[in-house]
């Protein structure tokens, strides 16, 4: 399975090098969701050396284009601080950076319940840290991404009306406008399909109309898998598919599955264009778990294996890569604080890389290629799962149910 990716003067601050405008859409700019955590709590934050080493593989992928999630943690300023190290090693050094701002209501995540009519008061902070950084950084930190999921109304411990992640969008704008961020510096959200019009007519409210004026591109996630449980339309074996060998079961389950993710990003493009808009929409985040002991897993929905997520991974780069459409995909390492009660949790397993330095079947063409000769994460050389034996790979991979 071939998978291997494809790989100005301003007003105001100095920038240099390529624009949001110049990337994002553009196939040579491959992009991914990042994150360092190599522990089960986000208390431990990766080093300098230990983004340099992550840093480097994902280059040596032919990525360009990482994505973060909020400048709370040390991580993201680690980060910048490691890319510029070594783009001053190496001139040639190419990696720019999609910086999240996270964003939550009044009382989200303590044990007082959530208002989602109001917005924390950590809101503020947060975007100060973010513009401080984008200013600091003009040559890698290429878009700001206000909020992550924050407008879903499934995020039930932290989610925001509409109106508070605009208010922020045009206060990054009116801080391009005076002159005190790039007036190249690109401003986001990030949110779900739903969040963005591309799905029920509870969300069309005219702050996120406003909203999607305001934004100089759309970024919306979508994910398939979730939806395995969640809303089968398209999974599961068809009647018609019944006769067929378990590995065309699989191959057209998958087909459905990247189908039914460009049928969200339609929806999404659909709602903007309704509202007279006509500007960029990209993938901030799709994926597929590799392992699961719960609702995807094999007493589930039958969707989480190395292989089903590798066909997923290697479809959805190939429709995006087409269409032009810039695909954050989620994500590069397996991060285990992500539900650190549950290890078998999906949440831990949606990387391409294990936290044993070993490359996941996606990529194992990659390994065979020598992308990652002499690189190490944690000391440890690029390997691949199940010692690269696709036979025993196999043995864990289940036909998805029938259809009913």
């Amino acid at each position: 399975m071939a998978t291997t990716l494809l790989a100005s003067c301003v007003s105001g601050p100095k920038t240099a090098g390529k624009t949001a405008a110049d990337i994002l859409g553009n196939p040579d700019y491959p992009a991914i969701s990042f994150g360092a955590y190599r522990e089960k709590t986000r208390d431990i934050q990766p080093t300098i050396p230990e983004l340099k080493e992550d840093l480097l593989i994902l280059s040596a992928m032919g990525i360009k284009l990482l994505r973060t999630y909020n400048v709370k943690y040390a991580e993201a300023a680690n980060l910048l601080e490691a890319i510029r190290q070594l783009k001053q090693g190496n001139p040639d050094y190419e990696m720019y950076l999609m910086l999240g701002v996270w964003i939550d209501c009044k009382n989200a995540w303590t044990e007082l319940p959530p208002d989602h009519q109001q917005e924390s008061e950590q809101n503020a902070g947060e975007i100060d840290r973010a513009v401080a950084l984008a200013k600091q950084y003009p040559d890698i930190v290429k878009i700001i991404a206000v909020g992550n999921e924050a407008m879903v109304k499934w995020a039930e411990r932290y989610y925001v009306q509409p109106g508070v992640i605009l208010k922020w969008v045009r206060h990054l704008q009116n801080l391009k406008k005076k002159g005190e961020l790039p007036a190249t510096l690109w401003i986001t959200s990030s949110d779900n399909f739903a969040s963005w019009g591309g799905g029920d007519a509870e969300y069309h409210v005219e702050d996120l109309n406003q909203l999607i004026k305001a934004v100089d591109y759309i970024s919306m996630h979508t994910y398939p898998m979730h939806d395995t449980h969640y809303n089968p339309e398209f999974w599961g074996v068809q009647a018609d598919e019944a006769n067929l060998p378990d590995s065309a079961k699989i191959d057209a389950a998958m087909l459905r599955a990247r189908d039914y993710a460009a049928r969200q990003y339609e929806g999404v493009v659909n709602y903007m264009k309704s509202l007279g808009v006509n500007k960029p929409v990209h993938i901030g985040e799709t994926g597929w778990a590799t392992s699961c002991n719960e609702l995807y897993g094999n007493a589930g929905s039958r969707a989480v294996d190395e292989y089903k997520s590798a066909l997923f991974y290697r479809l959805i780069r190939e429709w995006t890569n087409k269409a032009r459409i810039t695909c954050f995909y989620f994500e590069a390492f397996d991060e285990p604080w992500k539900d650190a009660a549950n290890p078998g949790g999906s949440e831990n397993h949606f990387g391409l890389f294990n936290l044993q330095a070993q490359a996941k079947y996606a990529i194992w063409d990659l390994v065979d290629a020598g992308v990652f000769e002499g690189l190490t994460r944690d000391g440890q050389p690029i390997t691949k799962t199940y010692n690269g034996d696709k036979v025993a790979l196999m043995k864990t991979v289940q036909v998805p149910p029938a259809k009913r």
